[in-house]
Formats: C-alpha cells, sequence, structure tokens
C-alpha cells in the first residue's frame, strides 16, 4: 500500500512540475509559431489536443467553446486548441476549426509533425491539460464526457484564486 501511495505522489508531482516545451508549429496563417511564446501573455491556459477525426475531441472543444463567454466574465484564461493532424490532413483541420467558430476565441496551433504532442507526452487525443501564467501543468485528462468541461473550468478558476 505505502509503495502505491508512493507512486501516486511520485507521478502527481511529476505532472505538476511539468512545464510547456519549447517546439515550433503553426499558427492559422501557416507561419511558425514557438510554443514557448504561449507563456509571454502570462494568463493560465487550458491547452487541448485534437484531431478532425476524434468526435469525443470536437464535442469537448465545442462545449468550451459555448461555456466560454459565461467563464470569461469570471475569470482571464486562454483556450489554446493545437491540432494533431498530419500535414495531409492540415488544410481540412484548419477549414474544420474555423467553420466551427474557434478561432473567433481559441489560439488555434497545428502540430502536422506531432512535435508538440510528443515532448507533451500526449499519445491519445483528447488530452487537455490546464497551465498557470507560467506554463506549469496543473491539470490534465484524457477523453471526454459531458461536465468534463466543468472541470477545465474549475482548474483554472483555482490557478486564478477564484
Amino acid at each position: 500500500m505505502k509503495r502505491i501511495i508512493l507512486m501516486i505522489s511520485l507521478l502527481v508531482s511529476a505532472i505538476a512540475s511539468a512545464q510547456i516545451p519549447s517546439v515550433v508549429v503553426e499558427n492559422i496563417k501557416g507561419e511558425s509559431y514557438q510554443t514557448k511564446s504561449l507563456l509571454e501573455e502570462g494568463t493560465p491556459m487550458i491547452i487541448s489536443f485534437w484531431s478532425t477525426s476524434c468526435k469525443p475531441c470536437i464535442r469537448e472543444l465545442d462545449a468550451v467553446y459555448d461555456a466560454l463567454p459565461d467563464w470569461k466574465e469570471e475569470v482571464d484564461f486562454r483556450v489554446v486548441a493545437v491540432s494533431t493532424d498530419d500535414s495531409r490532413l492540415m488544410a481540412k483541420a484548419k477549414s474544420f476549426a474555423e467553420g466551427r467558430g474557434w478561432g473567433e476565441d481559441f489560439l488555434l496551433l497545428f502540430d502536422k509533425n506531432q512535435d508538440f504532442m510528443r515532448a507533451m507526452n500526449v499519445s491519445v487525443v483528447p488530452h487537455v491539460f490546464v497551465t498557470d501564467g507560467k506554463g506549469k501543468i496543473v491539470y490534465s485528462h484524457t477523453s471526454y464526457v459531458p461536465g468534463n468541461e466543468v472541470e477545465l473550468f474549475e482548474a483554472i478558476k483555482k490557478v486564478c484564486g477564484k
């Protein structure tokens, strides 16, 4: 039992000490975007890894998008949606995200070589992280069931001291 508790403690501390890695991806305009620049604004973030073929990813991002106006009234944070679609599907991913309106309120990034995905140890999508303003990961989950977006918002509020 003590061994299990120790392993869980180590895992939690490893997640809590993780930071946003420095990787080059593309923005919606096809320009290079350094992921370390996500930290420049110093605001907490929801970072969601998704793909066009992942229905749970789309449902979760839609739920966050729908709730975002109310959430933004309460706390200051950003949503970063990172497509993991490869270079063959990148045009589809861009038009898909824009068609859903995500580009209006989310920072859309495209990880066509899955470099950012690997650097963040993401093996399945959806995989969502909440970070504080310094890029420290404070919450993470995979998969999606309705209501998970509420957990994300609670994690953001906690980081913001609300």
